[in-house]
């Protein structure tokens, strides 16, 4: 029975991710992101010279960078998807992943910083806003190049002893991802629920980092039933703290939220590094290099 509910979430795993990966996938979302940008400046345009009204909306159209917040969102939103579909690959791809989008995540928020400057660009007006914008620039870099260092450092070691029990593993960390992208629909819903009764987006980024700690957790749970060997299990743990990080730095005050984020990202670069080192003496045959 087990046997076949996982081939059956596999097949339909399989086609999600190729449709997402797809050429004609990628050209419809610069094609989407486009026109959202270009569709926000123009009402943007038109509430700041009052030919409409927007209602709920008016406030932030009012401000003529609004847009950019708007599309870096929906970005973010795309590479949560990516960030479930490489979650079977490798626990060690996954947590890169979180850490692409939280760089992201910084990234927007120095734009978000931006747009509250609007079109008063005196000192007396920028003041509070420039100081912020560079920490979250600088965060966004540091990271990119902690990830980058990481990612040159990563090797994959087989959890599993057999080559049935490795398919049966990805096979249940496929499944585990369907789970995930499907509650990223209901928390997408209900974003979008609320967005159209009070007109404000919750971006609940950090309710999914809350549901990606607990599929971390139930990947190690599962990891126990394939090997108990120490170093791999600490890995494997010490990933769902990395997660844990950025799920705090997501809720923390601005400033603070960027050194945690910047702490996980150094905590698993010396977490992979000490791993290679004590493992070094593991037979080549053992070793997928990324």
């Amino acid at each position: 029975m087990l046997k076949r509910t996982l081939t059956y979430t596999e097949r339909i795993f399989d086609t999600c991710k190729q449709f997402y990966e797809s050429k004609k996938s990628l050209y419809a979302t610069s094609v989407v992101l486009v026109i959202a940008f270009v569709l926000c400046s123009l009402l943007s345009v038109l509430v700041i010279s009052e030919y409409i009204n927007l209602g709920y909306y008016q406030s932030k159209f009012e401000n003529p960078f609004f847009s950019i917040e708007i599309v870096f969102t929906l970005l973010l939103i795309i590479e949560l998807f990516g960030l479930i579909f490489v979650l079977p690959q490798s626990v060690a791809k996954s947590v890169g992943k979180q850490f692409e989008l939280l760089s992201l995540i910084f990234l927007r928020d120095g734009f978000k910083e931006f747009s509250h400057i609007g079109t008063d660009f005196s000192w007396e007006h920028m003041q509070d806003s420039i100081i912020p914008m560079v920490v979250y620039g600088f965060g966004a870099i540091v990271i990119f190049s902690l990830i980058s260092i990481t990612g040159t450092l990563q090797k994959r070691f087989k959890l599993t002893s057999t080559e049935d029990d490795q398919i049966q593993f990805i096979r249940l960390k496929k499944l585990l991802a369907l789970l995930l992208l499907l509650a990223f629909a209901v928390v997408g819903f209900n974003d979008l629920k609320t967005l159209i009764i009070t007109g404000s987006y919750l971006h609940s980024f950090q309710t999914f980092y809350t549901v990606l700690i607990f599929s971390d957790i139930i990947i190690v749970l599962i990891a126990l039933r394939y090997t108990l060997n120490y170093y791999r299990i600490f890995r494997y743990s010490a990933f769902v703290l990395a997660t844990i990080l950025i799920r705090i730095s997501l809720s923390a005050e601005t400033y603070y939220n960027v050194a945690i984020g910047v702490t996980a990202c150094l905590f698993v670069l010396v977490l992979t590094a000490s791993y290679n080192y004590f493992l070094k003496d593991i037979s080549k045959n053992q070793i997928i290099k990324q």
